[in-house]
Parts: C-alpha cells; structure tokens; sequence
C-alpha cells in the first residue's frame, strides 16, 4: 500500500516543529552576529531552509535506523516506520530527496560552507548509530545541530572566526544539556532494549550534570558576549535563558516522564531568546544610536 503523504509528513516531524526551531534560533543568531546586524536575506532564506530540511533528513534516517527497536519505547512506538505504515525503502528515498534539495541550497552558498556542510552531513548520519556505540550520542547530535553555526560564520565573513567556536562551544553544551533531558524520558525503555544515552551515563548525577552543562553554556555565550561587545539586550536574553533553567530543573526534580519532556521543550525559549538578544544588540541598538546621533 502507497504510503499517505501525511504519514511522509510524520515521518519528516513536521508534526512536531520542536526539534526544528531548536535548530533555527541559534542558526540565525550565528548569522547575525556574523554579519554585525542584518544578515543578507537569500542567506536567512537558505539557512531557515535548510534547517527544515536538515532536520527532516536527520528523522528519516534516525527512524530508519531505529525501526527495529523503537516498537519498545513507549514513546516512538507509534512510528510510522515501526509501525509498518511506510517501508524502509520508501524511507530510504524519501532521505535521498531531502538529501539532494538541501544539497541544491549549497548553490546560493561560497565554497568553503559547502565543505563544511559536507562534514555536517557526515556527523548528522553518524547520529542515529553513536547510541549503539557510545554513551554519548547527546553530544554527536550537539556537534551536528551547532554546525550550522560555523557555517553560518562561513557564509557571511568567508571563513570561521575564534568567536564562532565559542558560540559552537556554548550551542554544544546547550544541546547535551537539552537532549539529556529527552533521553531521561526514554530512560527506562532504552535500558530495556540497550540504547545508549548521556541520561543513562550519568544516573543519579543527571540533574546536577545537567545543570553544570547549562551553567558551563552560559558561561562561554557570556564569554563570548564580551569578545563581540555585545551589551545590555544579549547579556538579558542570558539572564532570561538562567531562569528558564532554573524553571526546568523545578520541572525535573522528581525525573517525571511529563516533566522532562515539558523541561526539554521549554529549550525553545532559552534558544528564542538567544536569538532575540542578538537581533536586539546588533540591530537594533545601533538604529538607535544611529538616530541620535543623526538628532543631534
């Protein structure tokens, strides 16, 4: 039977834009701090984009990966994959698609990102298999989302400054934080089946490693805060994201499925809020001054 095109729009998560815009706000904030305000428009255009198509891709091959043992994890046994309501060789081409339309958006992009977009793509296939290897696949998943921050930084200046890898670096910590949480949701599930995860790793230890990694991501935005000059709006979208932590460690402390995943999608504010402290420091505090200057 012919798969529906909305069991293809599942399978891609457009249901669930979560993942999607964790992606986005910190891809955006890259290209405006890259650009010193305002970044070209087909270069927003390519990289929102691309960010939906990655992040599709990525699912498709991450569900491809896991149809066998998602059937006994109470939260992706539903799956169309696992559950037989598209086949692994449709999954298959429909990875390959989103593989050549986010491959045609390297066209409007200089060479050096479409190398770099090559190694994003060998770490996001890598992903899906880091949790039959390693206890650390919340970190290869940080590595393949923070990519597109240093290819952001490639765009717009034609190579990767010092102040890229530090917001890499804070992204990263941010990343493994986050996705520690989701795995606590699967936690009990995935040590039935064998799936490896940080949420597994740390045990006991999760809530107060957790919150040393969101301290630590914050540290390094800080940090780099003081690099670029950046003032009072960015150092406020920092202070918001401390307490949005401080409120998902409340939503944690008793390890509840619901509340870790309530604490891990609460991540689209601390990723939202980034980005508008960004936009706001470098657009929009230069505007002002530009026009009092000009008042003057």
């Amino acid at each position: 039977m012919q798969p529906s095109v909305v069991t293809y729009l599942e399978l891609m998560r457009l249901d669930r834009p979560v993942g999607t815009l964790l992606l986005l706000w910190p891809t955006l904030a890259a290209l405006w701090l890259a650009a010193d305000g305002m970044p070209p428009w087909h270069l927003v255009v390519v990289f929102s984009g691309g960010t939906f198509v990655r992040r599709s891709a990525g699912c498709v091959i991450n569900d491809f990966a896991d149809r066998d043992w998602d059937r006994h994890v109470t939260r992706t046994a539903n799956r169309p994959l696992t559950v037989g309501r598209i086949s692994a060789s449709s999954a298959l081409l429909l990875f390959a698609a989103l593989t050549v339309l986010a491959a045609a958006l390297l066209i409007f992009l200089n060479p050096l990102t479409r190398w770099l977009a090559l190694a994003a793509f060998a770490i996001a296939v890598l992903y899906p298999f880091a949790k039959r290897w390693t206890y650390l696949p919340q970190v290869v998943l940080g590595a393949a989302f923070s990519w597109a921050i240093v290819m952001a930084y490639a765009a717009v200046r034609e190579h990767v400054p010092p102040q890229a890898w530090l917001l890499f670096i804070g992204s990263l910590l941010w990343i493994v934080a986050y996705d520690t949480l989701y795995a606590m949701v699967d936690r009990d599930d995935d040590l039935q089946v064998g799936i490896k995860s940080t949420a597994i790793l740390f045990g006991s230890a999760d809530r107060f490693i957790v919150g040393v990694l969101q301290a630590a991501a914050l540290l390094t935005l800080a940090m780099l805060g003081d690099q670029a000059g950046l003032g009072t709006f960015y150092h406020l979208g920092l202070a918001i994201a401390l307490g949005l932590f401080g409120y998902q460690q409340y939503l944690i402390r008793n390890r509840s499925r619901d509340g870790c995943f309530k604490a891990f999608r609460n991540n689209i504010w601390v990723g939202f809020a980034l980005f508008a402290g960004v936009v706001l420091e470098t657009t929009l505090v230069p505007a002002l001054t530009h026009a009092g200057g000009a008042g003057l």
